[in-house]
């Protein structure tokens, strides 16, 4: 991960930039800049992942053009052999390759690329900032305008809290240009479905993870992976296992009272011969660690910070104790295949309509956690069920393959992988359980407990009345909203709605987004 930041114009001092700059320092520890452009400046600090050396350092420069880039330019060496017949380059990093696109192509450069990334280019030609963010927001992007009414973009809201009146998050799959946003790629609106049969699908998806996986095990710095024991990190963790063919150090965290997941994610690890680290966390951990997580993550959605406790706590094991730079995550597998609640999916078209829409909204809730929890610790995230070649695929399959008529969740998924024997039987035909809830059944309760404590019934229907707009209605989501407000004052347009299933369907009118609250639960949880 790193930490960029762009204003249009310098309505302040260079010395004065510091102070919003900062607050995102975790995300690049190692080196620092700030640079002045003709009317603004372009700022960076670095986390050293792909060309170790200081010759990596950001921004690069061609000509009088600039770029700071938060990203991993996936197949870079082909695209930079290609270049090197015309363009002369100094460093290892992958970044580097950003400028010469730019002068070959345009603003038609970022539908080219394979990649995860937010950047923001310096255009000496216009005099003016270019800023630009990856599909599906794995990078994030935020922007806003100062008083003086210049645009300022930077990678968390937090940059900008006292900067920028407003803060938007910036749209995945656009970029910004000449004062306008345009869409240069919507992965998930589908014209016409594959024609592929269930057996060419499955040998598809598999073929697709695999390269997914195989083109994020490219680093510089040492990777470690988030082994859950749910299928998607367990797949993540077998494929990667098997491609770089030695030991993988792998990560699990669970409550020390209740832990479900544990015990699965140390089966996966012993039946892949990974080097496998359990963390435990407490009651007093969680509740201690509750207002950091919120002020980091920048949400008060109930599920997203649930979720986030044991990944942040899990992250910050991992960076204290360890030399991993780089981390392998199982994020975006539900989006595509389905999660318990998509079980009712009343149709195959529900079930597509519903898929675009979480996929078109990771940014805000699971991306979003996965990206602070991990950057926030000084490590990089690398999400190969996010790769854009699969995601593709898997949105273009005929929905009525993926709906659950197969007495199991995310069938496509697993069959695919059924002959390979990566993984146990019982690991790959495993029933989902929410990460929220597999940590521990208590950490939920425990959150639910320290909010009733902390309000009367008096108290909360007062209180939950001062927001308009996605208004608390539980002790809980009152207590998130009110830390929020706290760090991020009148910005809750920032998050759409709280995460819940679609409670248009049968069977999800639930007041709550745990899993727990649905019928289907059954074994997901023990």
């Amino acid at each position: 991960m790193c930490a960029i930041m762009g204003f249009s114009k310098k309505t302040l001092p260079k010395e004065a930039i510091g102070e919003y700059f900062d607050r995102t320092l975790s995300r690049g520890p190692d080196m620092s800049r700030i640079i002045e452009t003709p009317s603004g400046y372009l700022c960076f600090h670095r986390l050293a992942i792909m060309g170790l050396t200081e010759a990596g350092m950001q921004p690069f420069q061609l000509g009088d053009d600039f770029v700071v880039c938060n990203g991993e330019i996936y197949g870079f060496r082909a695209i930079k052999r290609k270049l090197s017949e015309k363009y002369e380059f100094r460093s290892g990093s992958d970044c580097e390759i950003l400028l010469p696109l730019f002068r070959e192509y345009g603003l038609s450069m970022f539908s080219r690329l394979d990649a995860e990334f937010a950047m923001i280019i310096y255009d000496s030609m216009s005099d003016s900032l270019i800023a630009a963010r990856d599909p599906i927001g794995i990078r994030p992007l935020f922007y806003g305008y100062d008083s003086a009414g210049a645009i300022v973009f930077a990678s968390e809201a937090k940059n900008l809290v006292g900067l920028c009146k407003e803060i938007f998050p910036f749209p995945p799959g656009h970029y910004y240009a000449f004062g306008k946003f345009v869409r240069y790629a919507d992965l998930t609106t589908v014209k016409s479905y594959s024609t592929d049969d269930l057996e060419t699908v499955c040998k598809n998806i598999r073929t697709k993870l695999i390269a997914g996986v195989d083109k994020r095990l490219d680093a510089d710095a040492p990777l470690g992976f988030l082994l859950s024991g749910g299928l998607d990190s367990s797949l993540v963790c077998a494929i990667s296992s098997v491609v770089l063919g030695k030991k993988i150090r792998t990560f699990a965290i669970g409550m020390d009272t209740d832990a479900i997941d544990l015990k699965y994610a140390r089966e996966v690890a012993d039946y892949i011969g990974a080097d496998h680290t359990e963390v435990y966390m407490t009651r007093e951990q969680v509740l201690d660690s509750l207002e950091e997580v919120i002020a980091m993550l920048g949400t008060w959605d109930i599920t997203t910070i649930r979720a986030s406790m044991g990944m942040y706590l899990c992250c910050k094991a991992i960076h204290e104790q360890t030399d991993i730079r780089v981390l392998l995550t199982g994020e975006i597998s539900d989006e595509l295949f389905g999660y318990k609640y998509t079980d009712y999916a009343p149709s195959a078209q529900a079930f597509q309509m519903e898929s675009k829409k979480r996929v078109d909204e990771l940014y805000m809730y699971d991306v979003l956690r996965a990206d602070r929890c991990i950057s926030v610790n000084s490590l990089e995230a690398r999400v190969p069920f996010g790769d854009l070649d699969f995601v593709r695929y898997v949105m273009s399959v005929d929905p009525k393959l993926k709906l659950n008529t197969y007495n199991m969740g995310k069938y496509l998924l697993r069959h695919a992988f059924e002959k390979d024997h990566l993984l146990p039987d019982d690991i790959l035909w495993r029933q989902k359980a929410a990460f929220s809830d597999a940590v521990g059944h208590s950490m939920v309760d425990d959150l639910k407990a320290y909010a009733e404590e902390k309000y009367t019934d008096d108290e909360f229907e007062r209180l939950r009345k001062k927001y308009d707009y996605c208004t608390p209605f539980t002790k809980e989501s009152l207590l998130y909203r009110e830390i929020f407000e706290k760090y991020y004052p009148g910005q809750a347009r920032m998050i759409q709605d709280f995460w819940m299933p679609n409670k248009a369907w049968e069977g999800c009118n639930v007041d709550d987004p745990s899993a727990r609250c649905l019928a289907n639960y059954g074994e997901s949880g023990r």
